[in-house]
């Protein structure tokens, strides 16, 4: 269901950012956003932190589910690029580059369907 226990506390926050950089960019009202902040419970204090721009109506677990998600997203790159072979395109055209992420994408999503069919108990077949 690509749901999975999560071991950590989430604290959240809502914020003001600060800065100089900031206050030019957006204006002298700055909006409220979340900080979340990821605490294991066996360190002293949080190890990661986001920023999200969400509602303030947002629940806890769905800022804990998107910001975990950037993970999910960087593997499932990875995976296309060394075991599918995105990163082996060679060629000079619009067309044969489309062609090749398009193959690369059903590869990718056919692995996908395969892991989630498969129980995590079973053994390939031999």
């Amino acid at each position: 269901s690509g749901f999975k226990r999560m071991y950590s506390r989430f604290v959240t926050m809502r914020i003001r950012p600060a800065g100089r950089e900031v206050r030019q960019t957006v204006g002298p009202e700055l909006p409220e956003c979340w900080l979340l902040a990821e605490w294991p419970a066996n360190q002293a204090e949080p190890v990661q932190f986001w920023l999200s721009d969400l509602p303030a109506d947002t629940p806890l677990t769905t800022l804990v589910r998107l910001a975990k998600l950037r993970w999910r997203i960087e593997h499932d790159y990875r995976e296309m690029k060394q075991a599918l072979g995105l990163a082996h395109f060679e060629g000079r055209t619009w067309g044969g580059w489309h062609h090749h992420v398009t193959l690369v994408s059903v590869a990718h999503a056919f692995c996908t369907l395969q892991r989630l069919v498969r129980a995590p108990k079973d053994t390939a077949p031999a």
